[in-house]
């Protein structure tokens, strides 16, 4: 198949033409024909899998097929959970709409919100958002969804994990109108929130799977290496950019301090290195990850924060410095690498803090992970023993026959009282008053 064969604008056909796409994706071939034909649709697929096409050219035919439900309002929302995957798919849909009178708009939280009201004001056809500060707006009257045609939710795992949900519900509420369709996306349907929000927020939703979160991406070469400590991680990576052919590379770690602390230490060894984190103001994180993507700096040390989403054509190597707590994670971290047919290459070191992120993982995957080593560099550390669960042994309790056999029960009795029918006459008779006889009824 072709983007041809979809039937799509000719406009938006030139467009794709000139962007250079020719073969449609999985996903896009699954879910282009589908959402063009009015179904509401509920989609996963791995990483990098071309999703954002998949919805962007269905809305870009609709909106140029059909005519809007209102002047005012905006047609088409769509939803993201962070701000680098929001400003990257704005950038793409501004691709597509610049040869046309449709207007987008990009708004997200760290930026300055009286511009966003005003650039609100000015009726975009398309919004390109995160739901937090799209629902401080929404709920400020800056705008309306009345007349919202359709309603897409990138990512729709990672923003109900971020805490999303009740932002997103109130969205749903101010846009619920029949006329409306709504696409998700997600990286797995096996999400149990996520398939409660489908019920919700979809209507009779065509289901696309394409692969599973836990698929082997063939284009990507993964590697462990046992570490003991901190320095022998540091010293596996020094090993790494030592003697491995890079173009650039994404280092991971497990907190803001150590992002910092190994982005300076590289710095300081004369390495091309950024640091990404959530601490920064959005400014700041958009001049780091545009100073990346154009390749002015080789190294890009960050939390998750750059995990999802970002399409870095050039990333040749990741490093999971730290392993991720969540396993659905480091699929979408390695998945920074190997993109669009290239081949990449993952490492991951693990230590005795990361050991049980990296069985999980191993789970996850379905199958056996084994260590490389590094001549000289190999770890003492070989793994944690899981813990054997001790069985209790129940305290006997001793039965009747076993307390006869060692106590003898005695139980005193009272010898009868024994005297003659002549002694009847000189005994006291006692009248029985509760438990006995008085002497006063003699």
């Amino acid at each position: 198949m072709q983007f041809i064969d979809f039937g799509l604008d000719r406009k938006i056909q030139t467009t794709i033409e000139h962007l250079g796409f020719t073969e449609p994706t999985d996903i896009q071939s699954q879910a282009i024909p589908a959402a063009m034909a009015g179904h509401d649709l509920i989609a996963s697929s791995k990483t990098g899998s071309g999703k954002t096409l998949a919805f962007l050219l269905p809305a870009l035919q609709r909106l140029t097929k059909n005519r809007a439900l209102s002047k005012r309002d905006p047609r088409v929302l769509i939803l993201m959970p962070t701000r680098e995957l929001a400003k990257q798919v704005f950038s793409q849909l501004r691709l597509f709409v610049s040869n046309t009178s449709f207007k987008s708009v990009l708004i997200l939280g760290g930026e300055n919100f009286n511009d966003q009201v005003k650039v609100l004001e000015k009726e975009p056809h398309f919004i390109v958002a995160t739901p937090g500060r799209l629902t401080d707006h929404l709920d400020q009257g800056h705008f309306y969804l009345h007349g919202l045609e359709l309603l897409i939710l990138d990512e729709a795992d990672r923003m109900l994990d971020l805490g999303f949900a009740e932002q997103l519900t109130k969205i749903n509420k101010a846009a619920d109108h029949r006329k409306r369709q709504t696409l998700m996306f997600s990286a797995t349907l096996e999400h149990a929130q996520v398939n409660d929000f489908a019920m919700a927020l979809l209507k009779s939703p065509k289901r696309i799977a394409i692969g599973h979160a836990h698929t082997e991406h063939k284009d990507i070469t993964k590697r462990f290496y046992l570490a003991d400590n901190l320095t022998h991680k540091e010293s596996l990576l020094t090993h790494f950019l030592e003697n491995e052919t890079y173009q650039q590379m994404i280092i991971f770690t497990a907190t803001r301090d150590d992002t910092e602390r190994l982005a300076q230490k590289l710095a300081s060894e004369g390495h091309s290195t950024l640091a990404l984190s959530g601490e920064l103001n959005q400014s700041q994180r958009n001049k780091i990850m545009e100073s990346f993507s154009k390749g002015f700096h080789k190294i890009l040390v960050t939390t998750d924060l750059a995990s999802r989403g970002l399409d870095l054509v050039n990333v040749s190597h990741v490093i999971n410095f730290d392993l991720p707590k969540h396993s659905e994670e480091f699929v979408h971290r390695i998945g920074r690498t190997g993109r669009a047919g290239s081949t990449g290459d993952a490492i991951a070191f693990v230590g005795p803090k990361d050991w049980i992120s990296f069985k999980n993982i191993e789970g996850f995957l379905q199958m056996p992970l084994e260590f490389s080593v590094i001549d000289g560099l190999k770890a003492k550390f070989t793994g944690l023993k899981p813990k054997v669960q001790k069985k209790k042994v129940a305290s006997k309790k001793p039965t009747d026959k076993s307390v006869n056999k060692k106590t003898k029960v005695t139980k005193k009795v009272k010898k009868p009282i024994r005297f003659s029918i002549e002694d009847a006459g000189t005994m006291p008779i006692k009248k029985r008053t509760g438990g006995g006889l008085t002497e006063k009824d003699e």
